[in-house]
């Protein structure tokens, strides 16, 4: 039903109504993180630390537009109603571009959940920038195309303990069937697609999350006073509706969008989502929600802990990897839409354990 994308990872989601495909993930999907660099001593160089939301909830305070045209985002940043000053809100915008030409940059090396890469550090004015707002030093970096991070654990499909492993039974014509229906800026196909398999960007584990609206829809049940789950705080590139039940996505192991109707895209779908406390932010604060807003993860803990390779945090959506028509993992870009059809292909007999040293 929905696309989304988050040019700087942890910051607010990116609607779209097309995109592409790649084995990478979506373009432009968390090209760009940040860093907050922690001061060793007044001689040494500063250690650069990792910024998720989970830690940092700060980061809900940012909104991110992408402007195709001129091959730019904007990020805009509001602070809470609290630090107004004489009903100014404070608000800042910053435009940067999407693919920054990175001759000019200093290439830095960075780490995530123990997957490192060699990044771009975007230098002296941005960081100033978003160092004003936090009100610390940070770094952004830029992660550009043929760099990627290595994946981990049992999440690729061809790892040893990955999809080929799994029970699994082929799922006919009868599956159901989703469309893409949201409204927004097209993406335009990047050379992304020429990346080698099972890489990934700043994305924790996977180059793409899959959740479905019905899951959405049973959080929404759970939460009193009218409160509506904000399905952007799952962090999900594609939404589809139509399931049969909430969380039966669990045992999906792939599903088959049809950008016409001659040809699909599969998507191996191959662990659980694993959650954190970052389902409970407050994006008008930028901290961790008083009332209903902040118990999402909590609600979720008391029937959804059903991944025995974390048995203690519940599970929401699946990690994905692209593949083309063979069922090997993809090396072109696909275009979907806004309207296309989405399949379940292949039902998995049990759930999937994940694994991610580390995590």
């Amino acid at each position: 039903m929905k696309l989304y994308i988050y040019p700087i990872k942890s910051l607010r989601a990116v609607p779209l109504s097309s995109t592409v495909l790649t084995p990478v993930g979506l373009p432009h999907d968390r090209r760009f993180m940040l860093f907050k660099i922690e001061q060793d001593g007044p001689q040494k160089k500063g250690k650069l630390s990792r910024m998720t939301v989970t830690f940092f909830p700060q980061m809900g305070l940012f909104t991110q537009e992408v402007h195709l045209s001129d091959g730019k985002f904007t990020v805009t940043y509001t602070p809470p109603p609290a630090d107004a000053r004489d009903g100014v809100s404070g608000q800042k915008t910053l435009r940067l571009p999407l693919e920054p030409a990175i001759d000019i940059l200093e290439e830095v090396d960075v780490s995530l959940h123990g997957s490192g890469a060699s990044a771009m550090n975007m230098g002296k004015e941005i960081n100033k920038w978003f160092s004003s707002c936090f009100g610390w030093d940070v770094m952004l970096v830029y992660l550009p195309p043929g760099h990627t991070r290595r994946v981990l654990g049992n999440l690729a499909p061809n790892s040893v303990n990955g999809v080929d492993n799994q029970k699994s039974i082929n799922v006919g014509q009868s599956s159901w069937l989703s469309k893409f229906s949201n409204y927004v800026p097209n993406m335009l196909q990047s050379n992304e697609t020429k990346e080698k398999d099972e890489g990934i960007t700043f994305a924790d584990c996977a180059p793409y999350l899959v959740v479905t609206q019905e899951s959405i829809d049973d959080v929404t049940a759970r939460l009193v006073d009218g409160e509506q789950a904000d399905v952007t705080k799952f962090r999900p590139n594609l939404v589809l509706e139509g399931a049969d039940l909430a969380y039966e996505e669990d045992y999906w192991g792939a599903i088959s969008i049809l950008p016409d109707s001659d040809h699909a895209v599969e998507i191996i779908l191959t662990q659980n989502c694993i959650r954190c406390q970052s389902l409970d932010i407050d994006y008008t604060t930028g901290t961790f929600g008083k009332g209903e807003t902040g118990t999402v993860l909590k609600k979720l803990m008391r029937d959804r802990r059903v991944d025995e390779g974390k048995k203690y945090s519940p599970v929401f959506g699946r990690y994905g990897f692209l593949a083309d028509k063979e069922g090997s993992l993809g090396m072109r870009g696909e275009r979907i839409m806004v309207g296309n059809e989405v399949r379940v292909s292949k039902m998995n007999e049990e759930r999937t354990k994940f694994y991610w040293p580390g995590l």
